[in-house]
């Protein structure tokens, strides 16, 4: 293998294992876990209702969906990789113990899927552009946030 498809290789290991990390700091509800994977420039599209930008806002977002699920798992089904760029076809799963956007506990076993793409500077991710099933998550609980 010469140099430079070694080097490849690597990026794409470190590039795979930053977005890794990323999902295992929900799983684990450990939010410090980004601060070796995020750039500090991370950009998230779009934002969380009150959700502050960079690394810092994903933690209280980390903890609120830990809050919400204590038992929240991320099962990534398909990732699709080419360097700098991470495609990820996931779902979330977990009790409703607590509450989301507005909802008290229901006590309902729920899974919704998650779609993200990645930028990735060759260490740490830059952008991500994520759209989760909120509509799916709303029907499994019966009810859906109040409207201002």
């Amino acid at each position: 293998m010469s140099t430079s498809n070694t080097d490849l290789s690597e990026q794409l290991r470190t590039e795979r294992h930053a977005v890794e990390t990323f999902y295992r700091a929900f799983s684990d509800k450990n939010p410090d876990l980004v601060d070796e994977i995020l750039a500090l420039s991370w950009d998230d599209i779009p934002l969380a209702p009150g959700q502050d930008a960079g690394p810092e806002g994903v933690k209280h977002v980390i903890r609120s969906v830990a809050q919400a699920f204590p038992d929240v798992r991320i099962t990534v089904h398909d990732v699709i990789q080419e360097p700098g760029r991470i495609g990820v076809r996931a779902e979330i799963s977990g009790t409703h113990q607590g509450e989301i956007f507005g909802i008290a506990p229901t006590g309902k076993k729920v899974n919704f899927r998650l779609h993200e793409f990645h930028t990735l500077d060759g260490k740490r991710i830059t952008t991500t552009w994520h759209m989760e099933d909120w509509f799916g998550l709303f029907l499994q609980l019966g009810q859906f946030p109040k409207q201002a």
